[in-house]
């Protein structure tokens, strides 16, 4: 999935406007534009497009967890320059504050049905002999399971 789709989708999702968007950024102790964030969002056959980096992208995430979550004490982690779609799922498991059930629930209401275990294969680490990879299909799904759940009416 391009991180500017995961963008659009979770700015829908909870009906972020611009300002809350930079002050997202902002919680994560980065500076951002309103002209970025635009160009984010914007469709790729657009011409002002601009692609969103996975080190952006962690930004963004890093500070949507401190948004919903609080800020911890201490130095923010450093945003990641490489993301994988198991690590956004991981930091939007955190942010959302959901458990195991929670996200089971989720992946049903969009039909898409997985055991405990297939996921917690999804948060281990990647050297660990269960670890397994989040492919893009898996984190669509739990992307539209999460607008189904926060923006009902949208799904009609």
């Amino acid at each position: 999935m391009l991180n500017n789709d995961i963008l659009r989708r979770l700015r829908y999702t909870f009906d972020f406007s611009d300002s809350t968007m930079i002050n997202i950024f902002a919680a994560a102790e980065h500076e951002v534009t309103r002209e970025q964030i635009s160009d984010w969002l914007k469709k790729e056959e657009e011409p002002a497009f601009e692609k969103c980096t996975d080190r952006e992208l962690a930004i963004f995430l890093n500070g949507l967890i401190n948004d919903k979550r609080g800020k911890k004490e201490g130095p923010q982690p450093e945003p990641e320059s490489r993301l994988t779609n198991n690590m956004i799922f991981m930091k939007l498991r955190i942010a959302l504050n959901y458990k195991a059930e929670d996200i089971l629930e989720i992946m049903e209401s969009v039909d898409f049905n997985m055991s405990k275990h297939e996921l917690s294969a999804f948060f281990r680490k990647p050297d660990n002999k269960h670890y397994r990879e989040c492919k893009d299909q898996i984190l669509r799904n739990f992307l539209l399971g999460v607008q189904q759940k926060f923006r009902p009416e949208a799904a009609e």
